[in-house]
């Protein structure tokens, strides 16, 4: 499938007439603007006739299922892979932050008037906005390439009160379990009956503490992340003495749940407000439509089912997308080297001519650099991160295909094992 861009900017239908496109770039009448998804920009004057494309969107945490579908075929499937290292990243800055100012400045109280959230009645979480944003982008690229008409998008919504109890009814959504408590603390020492949940009382501690089954920074401060241990077991587990009971595990985690309740409306509102028609769907409609056309469980495939045309006849093949990190804002390393020396934790921008997620051409087949070495020697691997080989391998053999742009794509077949396929990878979208 090759996507076609009029002379003034505006998307086309895309063809399949390989022939033809071969011989408008050779006679210069039409130029490529992107290599993956391929894309040409006519030269001349032409017709703007369009049929109506509509776009399906499974919106997600950690996938998005994107589909533009003709009643009768499929122009462009994509899975894309979002990001889920925002929430790491803050937390690694915050606790480098205060390990600095507790060295260097003098006590400080916490300030609360000068924080954004204060400011903003409409802020989100930088890891929701993060995922937000990314939405928007990609479904943005896809309006460059194609005459989308409509919209439709599933944005799930999630019972958390249901999933924990499935006989909750009426005013016991009011009535949670930290209710009439002061704090998440006193409902945990509540919750364990001011029990140590290690030594059942055996050490005769009376001091209790409440400890992190997951870290902090991992699994956060809900109340199936904590449990009661007196301070003998809680330091004792620190220092490595003292093991706790095989049976204290983490609870079910509500995070993947949470975020698709916030975005479900802050993103609808958002694309309401970008493109003139767009609709909104729901799962067991999704679900429904795919079984009765049974076809297989895959985000693209319900995208395809949300569009509305879930016969439309596919070529088998679909775009796999990976968002990676920009840039890299951390100066120096968090570990101190001798001396006190502070390692330079920021790579130059380029090495030996190459960037980080540079697409390179290795042995006639085509991968990504997902490291690099001053010594030239460079780390590649395919998108889904299948090394090419044990070691590493010189700059000198390789061949730089296209820069990095962040949003990395390479095109697979579809129900088929993520490996790259010869011949038809990609690089930036």
């Amino acid at each position: 499938m090759v996507y076609v861009i009029s002379k003034n900017g505006q998307p086309l239908m895309p063809t399949e007439r390989h022939g033809k496109i071969r011989r408008l770039l050779k006679a210069k009448k039409a130029i490529v603007i992107r290599r993956c998804p391929f894309t040409v920009k006519l030269l001349y004057d032409t017709t703007k006739h369009t049929q109506p494309v509509v776009l399906g969107v499974d919106a997600g945490s950690k996938h998005i299922g994107l589909s533009a579908t003709t009643k009768n075929k499929v122009l462009f499937e994509a899975d894309v892979e979002l990001r889920n290292d925002i929430t790491d990243l803050i937390s690694t800055r915050r606790e480098t932050r205060r390990t600095r100012r507790y060295n260097k400045t003098r006590y400080r109280k916490p300030r609360s008037n000068n924080r954004i959230k204060a400011k903003k009645n409409d802020w989100l979480a930088p890891s929701v906005r993060q995922k937000i944003n990314t939405h928007l982008v990609i479904i943005e690229k896809i309006h460059k390439i194609l005459p989308v008409s409509k919209i439709i998008i599933e944005t799930a919504s999630f019972d958390i009160q249901k999933i924990k109890n499935p006989d909750i009814t009426g005013t016991e959504y009011q009535q949670g379990d930290q209710l009439n408590f002061w704090n998440v603390r006193e409902y945990v020492l509540f919750r364990d009956n001011h029990l140590c949940q290690c030594c059942k009382g055996k050490s005769k501690d009376k001091i209790l503490n409440v400890h992190h089954i997951e870290s902090r920074k991992t699994g956060g401060n809900s109340p199936n992340n904590l449990i009661t241990l007196c301070e003998t077991c809680h330091n004792g587990y620190h220092k490595g003495s003292v093991k706790l009971p095989k049976n204290i595990k983490r609870g079910m985690s509500f995070r993947d749940a949470a975020f698709m309740g916030i975005m479900r409306w802050a993103l609808y509102n958002k694309l309401k407000e970008m493109y003139p028609n767009v609709n909104s769907t729901y799962g067991y409609i999704t679900k429904n439509t795919r079984i009765s056309n049974h076809l297989p469980k895959e985000h693209y495939i319900d995208a395809r089912c949300i569009s509305n045309n879930p016969l439309a006849v596919s070529d088998n093949r679909y775009y796999y997308i990976k968002k990676t990190r920009c840039h890299n804002r951390q100066i120096h390393k968090s570990n101190k080297l001798k001396g006190g020396i502070l390692k330079r934790n920021q790579a130059d921008y380029t090495v030996k001519g190459f960037r980080l997620f540079d697409k390179v051409s290795y042995l006639n087949d085509e991968y990504f650099i997902f490291g690099r070495r001053t010594t030239g020697y460079f780390d590649i691997r395919t998108l889904s991160g299948e090394k090419v080989n044990k070691g590493s391998i010189s700059c000198k053999k390789l061949k730089l295909v296209e820069k990095s742009k962040y949003y990395l794509i390479e095109r697979r077949k579809a129900h088929s094992s993520p490996t790259l396929d010869v011949g038809v990878s990609c690089a930036n979208f």
